[in-house]
């Protein structure tokens, strides 16, 4: 049977794995007799609940009630797993407080069980409220993909004035044939733009010249496999071409 302090100092390394490098924020401890039915919570889970504590007592029922809908039904699926086997467990979902906040919470636990029976008797954890890092990750996520897009749209600006510049094409025209090229080489715009600035910096870039152009917009030669030879002689059935007299005739009929 797992003991009580042998619990703990699991939990406690799964919560110091999930705090680690998000910042201080609000943790509460629970507890939940599985025969019975009946949760303990801290004050601190409470108050992510939007009560003050010993406001309510604390349900299953109360506590699915405040899940996000869309995050629910997981919810439930894990409450089951822990309280039928027992196994350690860790997610993040949403609730929706008593004054109606959304919150982002990160939950641990896992179930302690019967030596007799193997039975899941309790099962203890911990609440973190998650909101403000969940959102400052958010907000982080945004910017980085905005500033990924502006250096995207730099690269692809900077190949279209290439391409402009050297083939003499207006905006649109450079811009379709990066974007037929895309096809060909089944690549996004931006990676193929990105290549050209690349090569013509390899080049000097005002040295660049429209034969550079050309080798770089060139269709990729396929590559055969290294066991496929291509014939050597012509195969069977097939006319032999006779170059020489192809031109022979040709200066038969110029004479």
């Amino acid at each position: 049977m797992t003991t009580r302090n042998e619990t703990d100092g699991d939990l406690e390394a799964v919560l110091d794995a999930v705090l680690r490098g998000d910042g201080p924020q609000p943790v509460g401890r629970y507890a939940l007799d599985v025969p019975a039915g009946k949760w303990w919570w801290s004050d601190e889970l409470f108050a992510m609940h939007g009560f003050v504590p010993g406001e309510v007592v604390p349900t299953t029922e109360l506590m699915l009630a405040h899940k996000h809908p869309d995050d629910l039904s997981r919810v439930q699926g894990v409450l089951a797993e822990v309280t039928s086997r027992g196994t350690p467990f860790s997610c993040t979902h949403r609730i929706i407080d008593a004054h109606g906040r959304t919150r982002t919470l990160g939950v641990v636990g896992q179930g302690d069980l019967d030596p007799g029976t193997g039975a899941v008797t309790r099962v203890t954890g911990y609440f973190m409220d998650l909101t403000e890092t969940h959102g400052a990750r958010v907000r982080e996520e945004a910017s980085a993909a905005i500033r990924a897009s502006a250096s995207h749209r730099a690269a692809i600006e900077q190949a279209k004035g290439a391409v402009m510049v050297l083939y003499g094409l207006s905006e649109d025209e450079a811009f379709a044939l990066l974007r037929d090229h895309s096809s060909i080489t089944n690549e996004p715009v931006r990676s193929i733009a990105a290549r050209l600035i690349a090569s013509m910096a390899d080049l000097g870039g005002s040295t660049a010249t429209r034969e550079d152009l050309d080798a770089f917009f060139a269709p990729p030669t396929p590559t055969l496999p290294p066991d496929v030879r291509l014939p050597t002689a012509p195969l069977a059935g097939s006319a032999p071409r006779h170059r020489g007299s192809r031109r022979a005739g040709h200066r038969s009929r110029s004479s």
